[in-house]
């Protein structure tokens, strides 16, 4: 999004299917279906990378077509692009990182969360991100980041505030910790080079480090909640308003598709090769996040606060019961 959490450039992850294209209007392109019923054309806005293979499973399954939804997907860069895309209608909804979505809304953005898009797995040194670093380097732990340049996808984001909480939790100053904002697909070369101390990198850019040696030395998501909600799927308020009924079929057809990639890991790792190239040994080797069908409130509170403690909402708060109840 580069406000968006694990975005992939095409030198790591080359799109295989094509986008699909928005409607200008809020989801209202009938068409008829079997039986003489309608079904109603909805276009999300996402990124091609792990988190959203249980959208991509739902549609295969038929969630979404047994509800009346007609599903295509459209591919965008990131964030910058997924919310104008949702508040001009050109997407129904979109998927982002949480820390985005509040940001966002702290600038007076009309968003609002729908459903649940993926958590941490919960589990420090694997975990679905990481903060790596060369085999040979003399960081052994978080608390050694603090006076180190760490690389990031996207400044003032879910990223460094979450490393940020990594180190200070490790007994590190975490104000002494220098980001350098760079695409995750480009960070395994420039930790490998040492242009970076370390790197906080999403998958599969870990796996590719990790198999260049790189060993991971904090797990950011994990330790700063082990139920962190990472990413949602979100609408723009008008939406919500005008046509709740699609809203509530749409989050009835994701959440059966969360519980079924929760339930089918194996699946949801396979269906990474219909929207994503990635190297068969790291496709086996990369590590899936988790997707529970709801948000763990507490976590996005303890991530609001650390947000604030960064300053990255200004002078606003983020009203998280507005934006994800």
């Amino acid at each position: 999004m580069r406000r968006r959490i694990l975005g992939l450039v095409a030198a790591v992850v080359t799109v295989a299917t094509a986008a699909g294209c928005g409607s200008s209007s809020s989801g209202s392109g009938d068409s008829p279906a079997s039986g003489g019923s309608k079904t109603t054309q909805v276009t999300v806005g996402i990124i091609p990378i792990v988190d959203v293979a249980p959208l991509y499973l739902g549609q295969k399954k038929g969630f979404f077509a047994e509800r009346g939804i007609d599903l295509k997907m459209e591919l965008a860069q990131g964030g910058a692009a997924i919310v104008p895309g949702v508040v001009s209608g050109q997407f129904q909804f979109g998927f982002s990182n949480v820390t985005s979505l509040m940001i966002a809304q702290t600038k007076g953005v009309p968003i609002k969360s729908v459903v649940n898009g993926v958590a941490t797995n919960g589990k420090v040194g694997a975990d679905v991100t990481g903060v790596a670093v060369k085999k040979d380097s003399p960081i052994k732990s978080a608390k050694d980041l603090a006076g180190k340049t760490v690389a990031v996808n996207t400044l003032q984001n879910i990223g460094d505030t979450t490393v940020r909480e990594s180190v200070r939790k490790a007994g590190g100053d975490p104000s002494k910790v220098k980001f350098l904002e760079m695409p995750f697909d480009q960070m395994p070369a420039a930790l490998d080079g040492g242009q970076v101390d370390a790197a906080w990198m999403g998958e599969p850019a870990l796996t590719i480090a990790k198999g260049q040696g790189a060993r991971v030395v904090a797990s950011p998501f994990a330790e700063t909640d082990p139920k962190l909600t990472v990413a949602t799927y979100f609408a723009a308020t008008k939406l919500t308003k005008e046509n709740p009924d699609l809203v509530k079929k749409f989050t009835e057809a994701m959440t059966e598709s969360l519980k079924y990639a929760s339930e089918h890991p194996d699946e949801a790792r396979q269906m990474l090769t219909t929207y994503t190239k990635i190297d068969g040994e790291v496709l086996k080797k990369l590590t899936l996040p988790s997707w529970p069908a709801a948000v763990d409130m507490a976590s996005l509170e303890k991530l609001a606060a650390l947000g604030e403690e960064d300053g990255i909402f200004g002078d606003n708060k983020p009203d998280l019961d507005a934006l994800f109840s």
